[in-house]
């Protein structure tokens, strides 16, 4: 197996868990609108900020080209909560489901999250170096050099 797809999907899987477990943390669920009382601060939290971190982390796993590989685990959390919303949560059968995500909204919120991850991803990628020059070293710091 190629060392690469592993990596790769290993990243994938801690971004998921990573972007999973900041969901329930937060207990924001992002799909869902209420009209202006959705947008509070946990919410702020789990649309900009979880994903970044998830977008540093696959980064920081993978390596070069991760920021591509991090706009995944955001795309992937968000379509399978949108499905359990619609197809498995009746909490509310009487109400229609475009009341309750409008899918115009769902897609703004996608992108705004999916972003903040290809960001992060590339935070991660100049974190583990991969933007250096060939052949250039890492400058030391004159807080490291011993006297001589």
């Amino acid at each position: 197996m190629n060392s690469q797809f592993v990596k790769g999907s290993f990243a994938v899987l801690a971004g998921m868990a990573l972007i999973y477990l900041g969901d329930m943390a937060l207990g924001v669920n992002i799909e869902i609108y209420r009209g202006i009382a959705t947008f509070t601060f946990p919410w702020v939290i789990d649309v900009f900020l979880v994903p970044f971190i998830a977008g540093v982390v696959v980064s920081l796993i993978y390596g070069r080209h991760g920021k591509w590989l991090a706009c995944l685990p955001p795309l992937f959390v968000r379509t399978i909560s949108f499905a359990q919303l619609t197809f498995f949560d009746d909490s509310y059968e009487y109400v229609d489901l475009f009341f309750r995500i409008p899918l115009a909204y769902w897609g703004l919120c996608l992108i705004l999250v999916v972003e903040s991850a290809n960001f992060g991803g590339i935070i991660g990628e100049i974190m583990k170096g991969v933007y250096r020059l060939p052949g250039r070293k890492r400058k030391e710091s004159p807080m490291n050099v011993t006297p001589e």
